[in-house]
């Protein structure tokens, strides 16, 4: 059963200095993780001191106190004194508010911004929040373009249960729209002998953490951006081939939920699947149509739906299995 608001709160203000938080589980099963309140509470000042959120403005908790993201929202509005409205997680997050809510501040995973996009009310209510952070997931290339011209602040976060919550953010909104995160200012980050990010942020995580994720940084070393996983690199035939950006290369020619993912193969070792909602012919001419030759799939597979975790993110490890036992 997903934990109430009543819950957090006896958790938060109980005496320990320490809670519990689970990962999202979007490479395996969720993980169990003991942190400590004074590092989240530094995380909540951090970005409320970021943003410029004053005692009293109204912040939205519409995301399960289940994992990091809800919980850090409620933390931060006790940092600041914030008034939360809180709404049962779910697609459509501004559904329920009545047009007197004025909102200050939100936090919302990319399903939720799009689907509050294809709803007239929802849409006017998404561009009168003073500042929209967006996590969780990526944004694609559409779903950006659609947030240039919102007249307030969205915001791409990037970080993970581990640093307790972002670390680092990119403008989608406006003139300082950009394709790069730039860290906090107490962040410090590096990239590893493969490539992957390393985050040194003593605020928030005791010792530097070496992620999973492959990473690029801008000419001046003060931004970085993120090009995929490392678990999803997918090595077929010799070639490393990332499945983020073959989903990438795909999104604005697909019509219907897709996911890339990989199986083991005797002959290449690993080859590209495509899992589809829809028709496995129309997802393979787009791949030829779209894709180099040899990163195109191998095997075209329709599934009733993408899996997920439970916060909207693609399940990669049960795509796997799928892909797998449907050899």
């Amino acid at each position: 059963m997903a934990m109430s608001l009543e819950a957090f709160l006896e958790e938060w203000n109980n005496p320990s200095e320490t809670l519990l938080v689970y990962t999202s589980g979007s490479t395996g099963t969720p993980k169990p993780m003991m942190v400590e309140k004074h590092r989240m509470l530094a995380s909540a000042r951090r970005t409320n001191d970021f943003l410029g959120l004053q005692p009293g403005d109204t912040a939205l908790l519409c995301m399960s106190l289940d994992f990091i993201a809800g919980k850090m929202m409620v933390v931060r509005a006790l940092e600041r004194q914030l008034r939360l409205v809180t709404v049962a997680p779910s697609g459509h997050p501004l559904a329920a508010l009545n047009d007197q809510t004025s909102l200050d501040f939100a936090a919302m995973v990319p399903l939720q911004v799009y689907n509050s996009l294809q709803v007239s009310i929802e849409r006017e209510r998404l561009m009168q929040i003073r500042h929209l952070i967006i996590g969780g997931g990526a944004i694609d290339d559409a779903l950006a373009s659609e947030l240039k011209n919102f007249p307030n602040a969205v915001w791409s976060t990037y970080g993970m249960t581990e640093t307790l919550s972002h670390i680092a953010l990119r403008r989608l909104s406006g003139p300082e729209a950009s394709i790069w995160y730039t860290p906090f200012p107490s962040v410090r980050v590096s990239l590893s002998e493969e490539d992957t990010l390393i985050i040194d942020a003593p605020e928030v995580c005791p010792n530097p953490l070496v992620t999973n994720d492959i990473a690029e940084r801008s000419p001046d070393y003060s931004k970085f951006r993120i090009i995929g996983r490392k678990d999803n690199i997918i090595c077929s035939g010799g070639l490393k081939i990332q499945a983020e950006e073959l989903e990438r290369q795909l999104r604005p020619h697909m019509r219907v939920p897709y996911i890339i993912t990989k199986r083991p193969d005797e002959k290449f070792g690993e080859i590209v699947v495509l899992l589809t909602e829809g028709s496995t012919d129309e997802a393979r001419e787009v791949c030829e149509r779209i894709l180099p030759r040899f990163h195109q799939p191998r095997a075209y597979l329709h599934v009733s739906s993408i899996p997920l975790t439970a916060t909207g993110k693609p399940a990669r490890h049960e795509a796997a299995l799928l892909a797998d036992n449907n050899n």
